[in-house]
């Protein structure tokens, strides 16, 4: 099932900076942004193998939740689009016009939009929840909110086979931890994954790697962890020190970051590196996942 041109294996770069020679850090850029214009990065590789249970079980529509600014939201109506499928897009609280261009694209790709207050969003597993959607939308495939599920992990878990350099650390933004659990059941030795979190108050992905590792692979693989620091305020929250590291990076590197997933990552990661956090000779992955 893909009918797409994609861009797999996805390129790996090097990342050259008088910063990283000066720790003796080597850091290779995972560019998995550049896989499709409308899949970037871990969207194709958590919604792979749902598309495919969802055809097999005979669905003919998605429904997913997700903020207004969710690039999965996004990659879900894509999905629609180009498979045949209506979808469903359930959006943390309330509407806001004029539209934003993520919700914008997902309602020209067919998406039916609609808006569930905070205080719900939070219960939106529960099987009442789902009920109701149920009873108002008809039956659907349900892909949870940043698509992270059992049949998320093996896609996440199939990039690290693409990475033809030798490494140590492979770092991650985490949204809903399902990236993260699923790099990190693919390492091999004292290969070690670092997830970064966006929300504020993210202690709770700690449990949720876990919970994905567990259902998937039937173990959790003890080789991750998660820095809570660096989310700048919480989800799709900024401030100035973030938009000077985004206009940096670009200067340094070409590369134009996202500022509420990838950015926050790469800030995190270039500042445990000046604070020594990684030793001399250490060789980094950074997932660039769009």
């Amino acid at each position: 099932m893909t009918g797409l041109n994609l861009r797999l294996p996805s390129p790996l770069t090097e990342a050259r900076d008088g910063r990283l020679d000066a720790n003796g850090i080597r850091l290779y850029l995972k560019r998995d942004d550049l896989i499709h214009s409308e899949f970037p990065g871990n969207k194709w590789r958590k919604l792979k193998y749902n598309l495919a249970a969802a055809t097999k079980a005979g669905h003919s529509k998605l429904l997913t939740f997700g903020g207004a600014y969710s690039n999965h939201v996004r990659a879900v109506a894509a999905a629609g689009k180009h498979f045949g499928f209506s979808t469903v897009g359930v959006i943390r609280g309330e509407e806001h016009r004029p539209l934003n261009r993520t919700l914008e694209y997902a309602i020209d790709c067919g998406m039916t939009l609609t808006y569930m207050d905070r205080e719900t969003y939070r219960h939106k597993d529960e099987s009442d929840v789902i009920g109701r959607l149920a009873d108002e939308f008809g039956p659907f495939y349900l892909i949870p909110e940043g698509g992270s599920n059992a049949l998320a992990l093996p896609g996440c878990a199939e990039l690290i086979e693409e990475i033809t350099v030798d490494f140590d650390v492979i770092c991650c933004a985490c949204g809903t931890g399902g990236t993260l659990a699923g790099i990190a059941s693919a390492l091999r030795g004292d290969q070690r994954a670092i997830g970064f979190a966006v929300l504020k108050g993210a202690e709770f992905l700690v449990d949720n790697v876990r919970e994905l590792q567990e259902k998937a692979f039937g173990h959790d693989s003890d080789n991750w962890s998660i820095e809570l620091d660096y989310h700048f305020g919480g989800y799709a929250k900024t401030r100035p020190e973030l938009k000077t590291f985004i206009a940096d990076c670009e200067r340094r590197f070409g590369l134009q970051l996202d500022w509420i997933y990838e950015a926050k990552m790469m800030y995190g990661l270039m500042d445990l590196v000046d604070r020594g956090h990684f030793k001399t000779g250490t060789s980094i992955v950074a997932l660039i996942a769009g």
